[in-house]
């Protein structure tokens, strides 16, 4: 085991804010991560698992073990005439896997295409963009239990999906580490065109028929168009949750608010956009200092040179102040804060 002190993660993370972690290590298979957590040196430190850093936000220095998830490989676990399981290492890029499959016509992770980070951040977050959700085509989850260091089997219904939460983020957080992901995909495509700016950008570029090739080459060229690269600005993509109201306080806000953006919901419930929320209090191209609010994308904060961890923390916590007090919605970080 190769343990690296005072380590910083500038680079790691894609906020790009200056913090360091006390100890930072890798681990590229199940048996080399039980070493990791049985290693005396870090007995009784706290630990952190990272994959691309993507969806964290560190408001100062960690005191203790940043572990990154490098388990990597994608392989064909079973198939038949319509239906193939992809079985995805938790340390692949999100982004590499939906292409394995598109390029092979294997459909159902189209639609999320671009999302930043690796697989095994997934079933965590039940990520989900323009009308699909991870629980849509998630069959299980690999994971080891950091006590006992075995290796436990979640099927889809186990995982306890909701909206942006799992099983992994409530009553079992911190106790498992996910090492693969299987994913139940079909050969015989239909695709997924009902979410509203998806379908308008297809029919502008006059795909009246489109492949599951379209669809990800067009939700790739929309993200690319309203999300900065992390490469080039710090940022962890949207910040906040769309926020679900009931119906009857969505009813009196769109009283007072005719032209709020929103969507469908579980019954009796309405999803708001939160980008529109924080655009209506004034915070859209806001910058305080070297955070800011992306100019193009109000759901999107961002590090422009050296803002910290804490500056980034406190500008959120004054657009969900402004937001509930213009809308009484109060909104949820989506990102991880440490």
């Amino acid at each position: 085991m190769r343990l690296l002190e005072n380590y910083p993660m500038q680079d790691i993370t894609t906020f790009h804010a200056k913090v360091f972690a006390k100890y930072y290590t890798v681990f590229s298979s199940a048996s080399f991560l039980k070493q990791i957590l049985t290693s005396p040196e870090l007995k009784g430190l706290p630990f952190i698992i990272l994959g691309g850093g993507s969806n964290v936000l560190f408001t100062g220095d960690f005191n203790g073990v940043i572990i990154r998830n490098a388990i990597e490989g994608i392989e064909v676990v079973s198939q038949d005439e319509n239906t193939i399981f992809i079985k995805a290492s938790a340390g692949e890029k999100w982004h590499d896997v939906v292409l394995y499959c598109v390029n092979r016509n294997y459909g159902g992770i189209e639609n999320l295409s671009l999302i930043p980070g690796t697989v095994g951040a997934g079933p965590i977050q039940n990520i989900g963009a323009y009308g699909v959700e991870l629980k849509d085509v998630l069959h299980e989850v690999e994971a080891m239990n950091v006590h006992t260091f075995e290796i436990h089997k979640f099927s889809n219904a186990e995982c306890k999906f909701g909206y942006r939460e799992s099983i992994f983020k409530k009553e079992e957080k911190g106790n498992y580490i996910i090492l693969s992901v299987t994913f139940k995909l079909t050969k015989n495509p239909k695709v997924n065109v009902s979410y509203g700016s998806l379908s308008k950008e297809l029919e502008s570029l006059g795909i009246t028929n489109p492949t599951i090739k379209d669809v990800s080459n067009t939700v790739i060229k929309i993200r690319s168009s309203k999300l900065p690269d992390p490469d080039k600005i710090g940022n962890a993509g949207s910040f906040f949750k769309n926020p679900v109201i009931p119906n009857e306080q969505f009813d009196k806000i769109k009283e007072l608010h005719p032209s709020i953006a929103y969507f469908p919901a579980t019954p009796g419930h309405t999803k708001l956009a939160a980008g529109w929320l924080i655009e209506q209090c004034g915070w859209k191209g806001k910058r305080i200092g070297d955070a800011g609010v992306h100019k193009d994308q109000a759901l999107v904060l961002v590090n422009y040179a050296d803002a910290t961890g804490k500056e980034i923390f406190d500008l959120s916590a004054k657009i969900i102040a402004s937001v509930k007090e213009k809308f009484g919605v109060e909104l949820e970080r989506e990102v991880n804060i440490f």
